[in-house]
């Protein structure tokens, strides 16, 4: 079972009736669900997740003390953790896991600020700019199972992806990142004579390549080991992660190094063209460096668009 829906059945079965019994008051105040760190808060853990850190369990996000004390924080701390410790076979720890708690009583205020530098989740231009995805997803992944205000649920959407201007400043970057080191410093590097430093330029290649098809659907990129995972789920380039594979996997001799070269090329042109589809570049070629600063140009905002180009990555 996923973890999401072991948490929400979890929360069904005992948490909701814990609530309503001992503590109706509060129903219309916190929000109740599952959000943050681990696999299971992407829906990406398998028979390997449940190692470490896996659990029935889920969050009570409370509000601020002005509308949620401390005796009333520290009584539902009590009652939850005096709920069933096994459900369906799987067991709650008994020790918090690094990092600090995923699930409980969590002060919504301190979730936020832990991931976001900001306890109310609202985000400076220059927060918007440097904060990295999987900050950003930790704080819109999962599931709420309960949120009568609404006010966790008008955080989560006001922060569902990044400010359009944002996201083509963004753009712009990675396709320059992504340009330099496939088209132009992987050859070089191999020409040179430097093949630790041909492989660094397919990591980047790779790295920022993939930064560009999330930015292009519109969904944040989690932390690198689910990065695949949720690749293969996207609407638009998904198939791009069996290229990837093999660019990462394979080495870089001389018969090898061309083909290597070639996907790169190949995966450069799939991303020009959804580029040209939405509109956000006016270059005609293939150099991705070229769209890169096209990207850039059409850039409303004036002081975003004459930052360094660089400035969003």
């Amino acid at each position: 079972m996923q973890g999401l829906d072991l948490a929400e059945k979890y929360y069904e079965t005992y948490g909701k009736p814990m609530l309503e019994e001992e503590f109706p008051g509060l129903l219309s105040e916190i929000a109740v669900g599952l959000a943050g760190s681990g696999s299971e808060c992407f829906g990406f853990d398998d028979p390997v997740s449940v190692d470490h850190d896996f659990e029935p369990g889920f969050c009570l996000f409370l509000p601020g003390e002005d509308r949620v004390d401390r005796r009333t924080a520290f009584l539902l701390e009590r009652a939850y953790d005096k709920l069933p410790s096994e459900f369906m076979g799987f067991k709650r720890a008994m020790v918090r896991p690094v990092g600090g708690p995923r699930h409980g009583v969590i002060r919504l205020d301190d979730f936020l600020r832990d991931r976001l530098g900001s306890p109310d989740g609202r985000l400076s231009p220059d927060q918007w700019l440097r904060l990295p995805d999987q900050s950003l997803a930790e704080v819109t992944n999962g599931r709420l199972f309960s949120d009568e205000s609404g006010f966790f649920s008008k955080i989560r959407q006001d922060l569902s992806f990044f400010p359009e201007q944002v996201r083509l400043k963004k753009l712009a970057g990675h396709l320059l990142m992504m340009g330099q080191a496939g088209q132009y410093n992987y050859r070089r590097c191999l020409d040179h004579g430097e093949a630790a430093a041909a492989q660094l330029a397919v990591f980047e290649f790779v790295n920022h390549a993939m930064r560009v098809i999330f930015l292009l659907n519109r969904v944040y990129q989690p932390y690198y080991k689910w990065s695949f995972r949720a690749l293969r789920a996207l609407p638009l380039l998904a198939l791009e992660a069996e290229m990837f594979e093999y660019l990462l996997t394979t080495d870089n001799e001389e018969i090898m190094s061309e083909e290597k070269y070639l996907v790169m090329e190949g995966i450069g042109e799939d991303i020009i063209h959804v580029l040209k589809d939405q509109h956000m570049s006016q270059a005609v070629c293939a150099d991705l460096e070229k769209h890169a600063y096209s990207v850039n140009d059409g850039i409303a905002d004036s002081g975003l668009r004459n930052l360094h180009i660089l400035a969003a990555i």
